[in-house]
């Protein structure tokens, strides 16, 4: 596996873990009259949203859909590792080419996904036509990376450094940050309802190791569009054996947050 593999591979689970709580919070509000028993997690990563979901609804199978055979066996792993192996199906595919056999499911859950695509209006009429009669989908999208550092010079520091970053998307993901609830609308699902979830954490060796993979990240993305003090005060953060590593650092966080739209198929 890359460096880059592994590095979107750890980040995928640290989020898992730094943000469990509030990814519960999110499928327990879902607006579902009945537990679901069929359950299709797009863009499911190494299973965030699926193992949320198997906890949420502990009769419900997912199918765990992703473009990486990485995350994959990596979701594969976890579910053994949990004992859910017997309630997850892995399902390799594109979602801008041809989609598979998704059967018809009660619940579809998008997280971070959607905006990766060329055509999500394709993809959510996709998900109109799969879905049981009145079944649900559920679109999670996050506003932007997430903040660690305190206010102060560093804290302007990390502004550049995302706002270096929402530039590259603009170019590359052009998709993020659109009006999913519209997008629902205009597709012909029924708008159930809309919540924002709010992230405010401290310190955790979990957010130390969330922050410098995020941060890495950051600087693989957008090194050459920063200055070279910049760029040398992003490598001091993630110089884990120098003494300005976010990795040693006690005043650092994590502030971010999801916002949901759940969807009814009429």
């Amino acid at each position: 596996m890359t460096d880059t593999a592994h590095d979107q591979t750890e980040i995928l689970d640290l989020d898992a873990e730094v943000l469990a709580e509030h990814i519960a919070a999110i499928s327990a509000w879902l607006p579902v009259a009945t537990s679901p028993r069929r359950i299709v997690d797009l863009g499911a990563g190494t299973g965030t949203g699926t193992f949320a979901l198997l906890a949420r609804f502990p009769e419900a199978h997912v199918t765990a859909v992703d473009s990486s055979v990485e995350h994959l066996r990596r979701l594969a792993e976890k579910a053994r590792e949990n004992g859910v192996a017997d309630r997850v199906r892995t399902v390799q595919a594109d979602l801008d080419a041809t989609w598979p056999d998704l059967g018809a499911p009660d619940l579809v859950w998008a997280s971070a996904s959607l905006h990766h695509l060329a055509e999500p209006d394709h993809a959510v009429r996709q998900v109109r036509d799969l879905l049981a009669p009145g079944g649900l989908f559920a679109v999670v999208e996050l506003a932007g990376f997430p903040r660690f550092l305190p206010a102060g010079a560093e804290n302007r520091l990390e502004e550049r450094c995302h706002a270096a970053v929402e530039h590259h998307h603009a170019e590359h993901l052009p998709h993020r940050g659109a009006d999913w609830g519209t997008k629902l609308v205009a597709a012909g699902f029924t708008l159930d309802g809309e919540r924002t979830v709010h992230v405010d954490l401290g310190r955790s060796d979990a957010v130390g190791r969330y922050a410098l993979t995020s941060l890495r990240r950051i600087r693989g993305a957008v090194a050459d569009a920063l200055p070279a003090e910049d760029l040398a005060a992003l490598d001091r953060l993630l110089d884990t054996d120098g003494p300005g590593s976010v990795l040693r650092r006690e005043d650092l966080g994590v502030r971010t947050e999801r916002t949901v739209w759940a969807a009814r198929q009429p």
